[in-house]
């Protein structure tokens, strides 16, 4: 067996020794925990060698960033209509005067009561985040598929003043991979985060269950799982509410042309998702068992 190279901070005398010190000292305040717990000098060589990581992973993150943006800008040929506040819209005046256009695809569709909650989380940091990058030459908008009118009223439930446009009746959210029919769930036709999913996959969902390329790391229970559970919240079954998919698509505008140059999807969505942001620098981390997360207004009423 080859040797191994073990930092100080991760020898098991040291994590021994911490881990005694730590039970004599808690025992002494009458406490106990089961994470390891060690002198300010282990701590700041711990934290040391996990600062390289993060600096690895940021210089990492750089460069996936200039890979984006060296993508191909692929014209929008199609003619889209939306509906906004200010009328009949197309996808150009979705860019409201600026030159580059960020799109939130948001899991509102024509049946649901209410827009999805996961998606409600992601949309509380948009408020903020809208005005800077309206400063910076980019319009964040989200868009749809209910009719405005719904819209615009959970929008005032919510608070929120970002742009968000309707594409009810349009192909906007299907051709960019973000909205399905009853036929391709059946069938196994839905093309979600560049993946075909299985037929078996469609038929999961259709029953409540979750499909694997939409959270790899979700598990369902006997209940019908988290999108049963978070259908129910939008006030429609399983089926209808896995008809829409989250995502975030990018487009430019340039010489009266309108290009797509990105999407994402799925997991993609994550570091958009800003309290999960917030959760991995906390102690326990996720520390997540089933749907914990509400919309923002509901938490006083559990």
């Amino acid at each position: 067996m080859p040797n191994q190279v073990i930092s100080r901070e991760n020898h098991p005398s040291v994590r021994r020794g911490a881990t005694e010190r730590a039970t004599k000292d808690n025992q002494r305040r009458g406490t106990m925990t089961r994470h390891m717990t060690g002198t300010r000098e282990e701590w700041l060589a711990a934290r040391l060698a996990l600062l390289d990581a993060e600096k690895e992973l940021t210089r990492r993150s750089d460069e996936l960033a200039r890979r984006r943006q060296e993508l191909p800008w692929v014209p929008v040929d199609k003619a889209y209509r939306f509906e906004i506040e200010e009328g009949s819209a197309s996808l150009a005046d979705l860019f409201r005067g600026r030159s580059q256009l960020l799109v939130y695809h948001f899991m509102f569709g024509p049946d649901y009561a209410a827009g999805c909650p996961s998606c409600s989380a992601i949309a509380d940091g948009f408020n903020g985040s809208a005005a800077h990058l309206a400063s910076h030459d980019v319009t964040l908008s989200a868009v749809s598929r209910a009719p405005l009118a719904k819209l615009e009223a959970y929008k005032r439930r919510m608070g929120w003043t970002f742009p968000w446009a309707s594409s009810f009746g349009g192909d906007f959210n299907a051709d960019f991979n973000a909205s399905f029919t009853e036929e391709q769930q059946r069938k196994g036709g839905v093309e979600y985060n560049y993946r075909r999913e299985a037929a078996a996959d469609a038929e999961r969902a259709l029953e409540g269950q979750q499909t694997g390329q939409w959270r790899e790391d979700s598990a369902s229970g006997d209940d019908g799982g988290p999108v049963a559970e978070i259908a129910a919240q939008c006030g429609t079954d399983a089926a209808t509410y896995t008809r829409e998919r989250p995502g975030m698509s990018a487009f430019v505008l340039e010489d009266g042309v309108v290009y797509h140059t990105y999407s994402t999807y799925s997991r993609g969505l994550d570091a958009l998702w800003g309290m999960y942001q917030w959760l991995d620098r906390a102690p326990r981390g996720r520390n997540e068992a089933g749907v914990w997360w509400r919309r923002h207004d509901e938490y006083a009423r559990r």
